[in-house]
């Protein structure tokens, strides 16, 4: 009697998705059952990118420690795990994808059954002149993090530049205070933080400017200068030119989503790859999708969004390994919950902005409140701002923002598990919170926002 070969199952990126998804696979089925080829163009998988800034400044100690999972680890599990090897073709028809050894330069054409695609994002390089000159710098993943390094290591100068205001740019701007760098912030908004409203970033602005960060706002780099040496020594707006030893690009990242784009496969409007709850490409049965190369359900304004997160990607992987293994899981979606810092203070958010509510054509109110993070009388209590949005007619909550020291930013997940649940404003003020003095004033902040939001619902409807 002739056995069953067992399907192949290749899967493309050897990070947060692609490897949960291949484990999550491999624990429900066994070698005999499903082969698992994984293809990983760099050095390191299963590694924390969101840990790189920290790393660079000083808080994590060695790089291995933002490592998950070594190559050795995976492939001990019986993943055929192939390392600075690119997936450089897919060939949806006839079910194959042509890989490329970086080593050798080799290309080969592998068969599939079933695939998953796992690409990430890339990150955003303008075409500004000099934008590729030696010590300028993105900062995607681990060899972006070492290449960096090497640079604040061999450089004698002690003045950077952060160009943009996201996330990363303002972890950067930290971790070179951090490694006592002079650190001038270039932001093309108005506030540093678009992911918050304007006010908001504001108090990061201030916050940023007391930690001794020059951050330039309103400002478009149109040219990084170069020294005899061909080296970075500044950066230009239209306005000034700033003087700089090193350059850290935190301008964003967009779906890579290249390979996939060739083989037709469909993509939304940020150009992720579009997929069903079970993160099935939309129309292709047997391939699979997840991570920073996909656009996700926002479940506040019913749109697709593309929102990287390692969180996401780890689930998106759960979800893939658990149908592509024969079991059934999905992604219902998410409510846009992040957070971050800037030396001691805690920025977070969830659910719509202003603008967001406003282009949804949706009619709402906002408050403000200010609180602390323990009783007023309890030692160590700081201050925190708690912006929250609601719908004007039913109450319902449509954001949160949240700016203050210790104790702040993860009180924005009582807010994401409210927006996940459909609440309104009227309803959290019920919920069951934990009280005590050294965590919390009697009203939670976030609860405090929750009933001046209630009686502005009721005022605007009066």
């Amino acid at each position: 009697m002739t056995s069953t070969p067992p399907e192949t199952l290749i899967v493309i990126g050897g990070d947060a998705a692609g490897m949960s998804a291949a484990s999550q696979a491999r624990r429900l089925k066994g070698p005999a059952e499903l082969k698992i080829i994984a293809f990983e163009r760099g050095h390191f998988t299963s590694y924390s990118a969101c840990g790189i800034p920290y790393w660079v400044g000083g808080d994590v100690s060695e790089r291995d420690d933002l490592i998950a999972r070594t190559p050795d680890e995976h492939r001990a599990r019986e993943i055929d795990l192939r390392m600075q090897t690119e997936a450089v073709e897919i060939d949806v028809e006839n079910q194959r994808v042509k890989s490329r050894n970086l080593k050798t330069g080799n290309d080969v054409w592998t068969s599939y059954d079933k695939l998953v695609i796992a690409t990430g994002a890339r990150p955003v390089r303008p075409p500004i002149p000099g934008i590729d000159a030696p010590g300028v710098h993105g900062v995607q993943n681990l060899d972006d993090g070492q290449a960096l390094l090497d640079t604040l290591t061999r450089t004698e100068g002690r003045r950077a530049v952060v160009v943009g205001a996201g996330y990363i740019g303002v972890e950067m701007a930290e971790a070179l205070i951090h490694r006592g760098y002079e650190v001038t912030l270039i932001n093309r908004g108005k506030q540093p933080m678009a992911t918050l409203d304007p006010d908001m970033g504001a108090l990061v602005h201030e916050a940023m400017t007391g930690m001794g960060i020059t951050v330039v706002s309103d400002a478009e780099v149109a040219k990084i200068l170069t020294g005899a040496d061909g080296r970075v020594s500044g950066v230009a707006t239209d306005e000034a030119t700033y003087p700089a030893d090193v350059v850290v690009l935190g301008i964003g990242v967009t779906p890579e989503t290249t390979l996939a784009k060739a083989a037709g496969l469909p993509l939304g409007a940020s150009g992720g790859l579009v997929t069903d709850l079970s993160m099935r490409v939309r129309g292709h049965e047997n391939i699979w999708a997840g991570g920073d190369c996909v656009e996700v359900l926002d479940l506040v304004s019913g749109r697709l969004r593309h929102i990287p997160l390692g969180t996401h990607a780890n689930k998106h992987g759960q979800v893939i390994g658990s149908n592509v293994g024969g079991g059934y899981a999905t992604f219902p979606g998410v409510v846009g919950t992040a957070v971050s810092k800037v030396c001691d203070l805690e920025i977070a958010r969830t659910g719509l902005r202003e603008k967001e509510a406003t282009a949804e054509g949706l009619q709402f109110v906002t408050v403000r409140i200010e609180s602390t993070s323990r009783a007023g009388y309890y030692p160590g209590a700081s201050l925190m701002t708690v912006k929250m949005t609601a719908e004007r007619r039913t109450g319902r909550l449509l954001g949160v923002q949240i700016v203050g020291r210790e104790g702040a930013g993860k009180r924005v997940d009582i807010a994401a598990v409210a927006l996940t649940a459909n609440m309104t404003v009227d309803q959290m003020t019920a919920l069951d919170l934990g009280y005590a003095p050294p965590f919390s004033p009697v009203w939670d902040p976030v609860l405090v926002a929750a009933r001046k939001a209630v009686a502005a619902v009721r005022k605007a409807g009066a």
